[in-house]
């Protein structure tokens, strides 16, 4: 528990100064975003600097292994998935910075590089024998075999274009993602207690992974609630999505996806949904998709948004602990 303090502490502190190097650095560089027109409420933030992910990814990644968390194989390797997530996300920011336009990476580009990736977590998961998945609110593990690899696949796929779809407003995604880490790492502990799948050794450095990632997302919140003084960009969202979708899948708990992301599902279904419901009707289920934005245009602060998104990830959440 004391290392787990440490850990988090220091990441938080490296987050919190990382910022305060590179926010000034990436305004010089005029790493700024550019601000979609059609959403009103944000022609104030035009300007604001972009790629924060850098800054709480290495903060969260450099403490993990100062902290020896490469004392454990799974652990590792979501940390370098979800570092080469944060890598297509920052070509696509730079590229958005370079051209000052809104679409970096082409959509066929990323889904390619989405998919290849998923493909290798797929593979790693199926030579390793990581292919148990425990059913919701239960000890028992259902056994996927090969496929493992296409639903590995999926889970980086989805959450990662759900965490992006999430990164909407101030302090959105990081907020729904402390609220995902909080009773997802409970959930590890429990299950390394009561009903283990990986070794002690390998539970642990997982829980180290998400201690110092809660930890530089609290110091990158230091900068990003609202007025934010710096946004995460593609660097910061489709990483979240690669941590949390690496360490969900090599736990046996890719099935708990949706009750401990309940948010980022909403965000990405309340897009499909609308498109499709517009294609059909021309009509619209929503003022604006992603969800947020349909609340914001209630008139609903993003504080408050940023809040309820959060409690209601960290309740779906601790519903999950319950029969443990």
């Amino acid at each position: 528990m004391r290392t787990y303090l440490l850990a988090f502490t220091a990441a938080a502190a490296a987050s919190i100064a990382f910022g305060a190097v590179f926010i000034p650095l990436l305004k010089r560089k005029k790493a700024q975003q550019t601000i979609l027109k059609y959403v009103e409420e944000h022609k104030s933030k035009n300007g604001t600097p972009t790629m924060g992910g850098l800054f709480f990814v290495f903060a969260a990644v450099l403490i993990f292994f100062l902290f020896g968390g490469a004392k454990g194989r799974i652990g590792a390797v979501s940390a370098v998935f979800g570092t080469a997530y944060m890598l297509t996300g920052f070509l696509d920011d730079f590229i958005k910075i370079r051209f000052r336009q809104n679409e970096g990476l082409k959509p066929y580009q990323k889904i390619i590089f989405q998919i290849l990736v998923g493909a290798i977590a797929g593979g790693f998961a199926y030579r390793n024998y990581l292919t148990e998945m425990y059913v919701p609110f239960t000890a028992e593990k259902v056994e996927l075999g090969w496929f493992a690899v296409p639903f590995t696949a999926f889970l980086f796929i989805a959450l990662s274009n759900c965490v992006n779809l999430t990164d909407g407003l101030d302090g959105l995604a990081s907020s729904a993602t402390l609220g995902f880490l909080l009773p997802f790492t409970l959930l590890l502990t429990l299950q390394a207690q009561r009903a283990p799948y990986l070794s002690d050794e390998e539970y642990a450095s997982v829980i180290l992974l998400n201690i110092t990632l809660g930890g530089a997302l609290i110091g990158f919140l230091f900068y990003n609630t609202n007025r934010a003084s710096v946004f995460m960009g593609d660097t910061g969202s489709l990483a979240l999505g690669g941590f949390l979708a690496a360490q969900t899948a090599f736990t046996g708990n890719g099935f708990y996806v949706p009750l401990f992301g309940i948010m980022f599902v909403v965000s990405g279904l309340s897009v499909i949904l609308q498109v499709l419901h517009y294609k059909r009707t021309k009509r619209r289920i929503f003022l604006m998709a992603p969800f947020h934005h349909h609340l914001q245009h209630k008139g609903i602060s993003e504080a408050k948004i940023s809040y309820i998104y959060m409690a209601i990830t960290l309740l779906s959440g601790c519903l999950c602990l319950v029969n443990y």
